[in-house]
């Protein structure tokens, strides 16, 4: 098996920011603009998500259209999770927020106990895809409570909180880069950090401007974010800058 996930490269988080503000804005989209209701939204959305991780786990290689449409799928379930643990049953935000950082620190243990590394470098066989996927579900959800947690209940509003996490993730790569901090937990942290920045910029775009949005609306913002995906997806299948042998493997 060759190498399942994308080389990191600046592509590489351009993408992921753009799945994690579609996965918010999509998610809304669904819920109240098509009116389907957090059950409906969910049950749909977790069907499509089966689907294209099938379709990811059955091939033996990297595709980059598969891979990132299984992203932009889990980002919106995972917003979905959240949001029924706060909505349908009255879960606050700092308790979703806690729960998922213990579920994701749990399989980061087991997937370091199973396999005594957690690079993404190194996934070149099935059990390995199971763990990572697990972990990028649980970033999304943790990603989805935290970034709502500080935005609306902490009361910061979007485009501050964009700020703040950019920051975050700022403080992340300079302590990789001068205090030696390894680069699989940097990482880790980065990718945790930007779901919450994508969730503030896509609520930012698509609010109310009573709310402290800029009224673009869950379509537009969805809209736009998918095309810009679509459009790195479509140089990168092209380009192959971002494929990752297995022999480079780490």
């Amino acid at each position: 098996m060759l190498s399942k996930v994308p080389e990191v490269t600046v592509f590489f988080w351009i993408i992921k920011v753009l799945c994690t503000t579609v996965g918010e804005t999509a998610a809304d989209y669904l819920n109240t603009t098509l009116k389907l209701g957090l059950t409906g939204t969910t049950l749909v959305m977790g069907v499509m998500l089966a689907a294209v991780l099938v379709w990811q786990f059955r091939l033996r290689r990297y595709v980059p259209g598969v891979y990132w449409l299984a992203v932009v799928l889990v980002s919106v379930v995972g917003t979905l999770i959240t949001d029924n643990l706060t909505d349908h049953f009255g879960v606050s935000l700092w308790t979703t927020t806690i729960v998922f950082a213990a579920a994701l620190a749990a399989v980061f243990a087991l997937w370091y106990r199973s396999e005594k590394t957690l690079s993404i470098h190194s996934i070149l066989t099935t059990r390995r895809e199971v763990f990572y996927w697990l972990a990028v579900l649980f970033t999304f959800a943790l990603g989805t409570a935290a970034g709502d947690l500080v935005a609306e209940r902490l009361d910061i509003g979007y485009w501050r909180s964009a700020l703040l996490f950019a920051g975050l993730i700022l403080l992340v790569a300079l302590a990789h880069r001068f205090l030696r901090l390894g680069s699989i937990p940097a990482f880790w942290a980065a990718y945790i950090l930007t779901r919450p920045l994508g969730a503030s910029i896509g609520d930012y775009l698509s609010q109310d401007k009573d709310a402290g949005g800029l009224a673009l609306g869950t379509m537009g913002t969805s809209a736009i974010f998918m095309a810009a995906i679509l459009a790195v997806v479509v140089y990168l299948s092209v380009t192959r800058r971002d494929q990752l042998q297995a022999s480079d493997a780490a």
